[in-house]
């Protein structure tokens, strides 16, 4: 199975099935003396681990999500070999998914796994689950911790949830991302998104959403054109993630109905004259020509509703001569019923990353 690697200098390797008995991530280029340890990882993962603090919106499924450093960083800092990071899965009940083994789930692989494989690990989707994304959130981790060491306290990510069951955000403040359920910027938008999702869980439905990302303290000067542009790299990253289906940089897709005086971003000598430039307006979301320009990086991703919903839906079923027959079925197990707010902690971690990666193979573009 190809695919399970990202990233060219600062790069990681996943591991791992949802009901397998572990997942985990490789890291590989960190560079030596980046200070690490188990807790700087466990702060990120308890942030993304099933059962914690997702409200009306999340699975009852809960997870420890203990991290273990087993090789690449000796008395706290990093050695510049590869960190090989363990996470054990405890709470896995294979048992919910016994109905699905012969059927096909809408909204989910089980289909196309079978097709490319001949076969797939029905237990909670295996490889395809969203547990995957506990190694992404790890490697996540040891990107940001050598991010803020090389770019100091101004480097700051900022995720949250912009878009739930229909609500949105009327405000941004980023001080409530992490004081609320569905990590929204808006306590009163937050209320709302948890009623109508309580409505729904009851239901036995779902809803999907949108989470927008701010990057601040990013030098000017990240990316690789012409295929590896920074906002190409951040959109293979985001799109990488199973539920999102869509992103956007800046003005996004409000682009197409705007024009080059209105959308251009002016600029100006800082200071009133000097070395450094800034730009009245973002709306190119902080990326020129695939490059980052100084500004705040802002971008949006489209996440789907949870797919897995206890309504009965109409699908196949494999027989055992191997032809397909007509069938219903309702998702039994554990599930979110809005995936957005635990996908804000992957969000940046994929960013992190991306611009990890992009430092380091920025470092070889001039003297």
């Amino acid at each position: 199975m190809a695919g399970n690697s990202f990233g060219t200098v600062f790069r990681i390797t996943t591991f791992g099935e949802s009901h397998g008995r572990a997942v985990g991530v490789v890291v590989d280029g960190c560079p030596a003396g980046v200070p690490l340890d188990e807790r700087v990882i466990q702060t990120e993962l308890d942030r993304r681990r099933p059962g914690h603090g997702a409200g009306a919106a999340g699975t009852t499924r809960s997870e420890n999500d203990e991290a273990k450093i087993l090789s690449g960083v000796v008395e706290g800092v990093t050695t510049g070999t590869p960190i090989a990071i363990h996470i054990e899965n405890t709470a896995h009940r294979s048992s919910d998914y016994d109905n699905i083994k012969d059927s096909f789930r809408p909204g989910h692989a089980d289909f196309t796994y079978t097709q490319k494989y001949g076969f797939r690990d029905h237990r909670g989707g295996g490889r395809a689950s969203a547990r995957e994304t506990a190694g992404r959130v790890a490697g996540g981790a040891v990107a940001k911790a050598f991010l803020e060491k090389r770019l100091a306290k101004t480097y700051k990510v900022f995720a949250f949830t912009r878009r739930a069951a229909g609500v949105s955000c009327a405000s941004v403040d980023y001080s409530v991302i992490e004081k609320n359920p569905l990590r929204a910027a808006d306590l009163d938008a937050a209320k709302q998104m948890e009623e109508k999702l309580r409505a729904l869980r009851e239901k036995g439905d779902s809803a999907g959403g949108i989470v927008e990302c701010v990057v601040r303290g990013c030098p000017a000067g990240l990316g690789e054109p012409v295929f590896d542009k920074l906002d190409a790299e951040l959109a293979k990253a985001m799109l990488s993630l199973g539920a999102v289906k869509g992103i956007e940089f800046g003005s996004g897709f409000a682009s197409a109905e705007s024009t080059g005086s209105a959308l251009n971003d002016p600029m100006r000598a800082a200071n009133g004259g000097g070395r450094a430039v800034e730009f009245i307006s973002n709306n190119a979301g902080g990326v020129l020509g695939g490059i980052s320009n100084g500004e705040e990086i802002i971008f949006r991703v489209a996440v789907k509703p949870t797919a897995s919903i206890l309504l009965e839906q109409h699908s196949v079923a494999k027989t055992q001569n191997g032809a397909f027959e007509n069938s219903s079925l309702a998702v039994r197990g554990r599930h979110d019923v809005c995936i957005c707010p635990r996908i804000v902690p992957v969000v940046e971690a994929m960013t992190h990353l991306v611009l990890a990666d992009m430092i380091l193979r920025g470092e070889s573009a001039r003297t």
